[in-house]
């Protein structure tokens, strides 16, 4: 009864519906009797909205002992009839003391005959409002049950998600940290101007990837500005042979993504193309607007060695992404990634969010 009543809607749904149940069976009494019209409604009415409350609560505490799937379901309906017919019956008895009070000398007038037909009909009404109360109460049990279920998913999921980008913050490369502090100690001695520009860099990119840890999305230019530091920092160790070119769009940079989501594609880039190629190489980032689509591409050149290995999809980084792709936005994000001659390719494509359409 409480799942039902204490909202304030609910409750008057609920009575209203008792309210013309007691007028149908005063109806049913005037055309099958002689009984006015207004005795047979002071007789239904009471006695409906009484049985709307003790039915109600009865069948409330029942179905909370004897829930759906933690009993047997014979157990269940043998209750729940042996309910009903008790109710039928007590039901009965109810207007048959309401109605006698009705005749009491004074207010004979509101009185009214109760025939055997009359509390047969009581008896069995009494008892298919009673399973109706009980069948009421299951479902919405079981709806607020299914709710709170996926309120508990919905929170594990965000809790999964939170949990996945800590651990990618901690899952960066641990060469490069190690990398780029032998580096800063070789330049000191070489290049003070080099080792600090590299150290403030260094800074800087953890800075921002710790600021990314209280969003679930940020713009695709504040996950641009991460990855620029980064850059910054390798470039400093590859030099030449390291270059960037970057194509992103107005509308694509204004675009909401997961954080950190780029940045594992631009590592592998360096670590798994770069790095293996004495010449060095040009990683391309381009990301663009198509209508609903974000379509965001990495491209780095490889040896055929490298190549091979990550096409196949041996890369961690990857896998990383597209699991995170399929937590944010299920089936309607992909990542693809293959070699393209003599490099090797990401795309990734997700809905366009920006922040005035949410996240």
């Amino acid at each position: 009864m409480e799942d039902i009543v204490t909202p304030r809607r609910g409750g008057v749904v609920y009575l209203l519906a008792w309210l013309f149940l007691g007028c149908a069976l005063g109806s049913v009494i005037t055309l099958t009797s002689d009984t006015p019209l207004i005795n047979a409604m002071l007789f239904a009415i009471p006695m409906h909205l009484l049985y709307a409350f003790a039915a109600g609560y009865s069948a409330y505490y029942l179905c909370r002992a004897f829930p759906l799937g933690g009993r047997r379901a014979g157990s269940i309906l043998l209750v729940m009839t042996v309910a009903a017919v008790v109710s039928g019956f007590l039901w009965l008895l109810m207007g048959s003391v309401w109605n006698a009070l009705c005749l009491l000398p004074g207010v004979k007038w509101s009185g009214m005959v109760i025939t055997p037909q009359l509390s047969a009909l009581i008896v069995g009404l009494g008892m298919l409002l009673y399973g109706f109360a009980a069948a009421v109460h299951y479902l919405v049990t079981e709806f607020v049950r299914a709710k709170n279920a996926e309120q508990r998913e919905l929170q594990s999921m965000l809790m999964a998600q939170e949990a996945e980008l800590r651990m990618l913050r901690t899952q960066i490369d641990p060469h490069f940290l190690f990398n780029s502090l032998n580096s800063i100690s070789a330049l000191t001695s070489m290049d003070p101007k080099a080792a600090r520009r590299m150290t403030l860099e260094l800074a800087s990119f953890f800075r921002q990837s710790l600021g990314m840890e209280a969003h679930k999305k940020v713009t695709l230019g504040e996950e641009m500005v991460l990855i620029r530091h980064f850059l910054a920092i390798e470039q400093v160790r590859f030099g030449e042979r390291l270059r960037v070119q970057e194509s992103i769009s107005a509308e694509a940079a204004a675009c909401l993504v997961p954080p950190m989501i780029i940045q594992p594609l631009v590592e592998n880039a360096v670590k798994h193309g770069i790095c293996n190629l004495p010449d060095g190489g040009i990683i391309r980032i381009s990301a663009h607007r198509a209508g609903s689509v974000l379509q965001i591409s990495v491209v780095n050149p490889v040896d055929e060695d490298m190549s091979a290995v990550r096409s196949d999809g041996h890369g961690i980084g990857l896998t990383n992404v597209r699991q995170r792709l399929s937590g944010a936005y299920k089936h309607e994000a992909g990542i693809h990634w293959g070699r393209r001659e003599d490099s090797f390719g990401v795309d990734i494509t997700m809905p366009a969010q920006t922040g005035e359409e949410g996240e």
